[in-house]
């Protein structure tokens, strides 16, 4: 390879990494903090939200009273949950790859 090569590939994942980390959400300032009712969502409200994340994003779009994430929650295991339920929706369980026998 040379050295120009190597420059231009160099520059590009450069390049990859800034735009990758440039995509990076910033802190959540509710986080930890009681919602109107004085509750936070947990791990287990967290698999809820995950599992009906499709359908909330769908709804999220047209109207202004439904978000997405969960901005009331306890953290790491509120995230935990949510990752955990919207992999079990969209890979691991409900429209998860099944093997067939042949």
């Amino acid at each position: 390879m040379d050295r120009i090569a190597r420059i231009t590939l160099t520059v590009a994942l450069a390049g990859l990494l800034l735009a990758s980390l440039s995509c990076a959400p910033g802190p959540n300032d509710l986080e930890k903090t009681a919602d109107r009712d004085g509750r936070t969502a947990g791990f287990f409200k967290g698999i809820w939200h995950g599992l009906i994340a499709p359908i909330t994003f769908v709804i999220s779009l047209f109207t202004k009273d439904v978000r997405f994430y969960e901005v009331h929650n306890n953290g790491g295991w509120y995230n935990f949950g949510f990752v955990l339920g919207a992999g079990l929706f969209l890979s691991g369980g409900i429209l998860g790859r099944k093997k067939r026998r042949r």
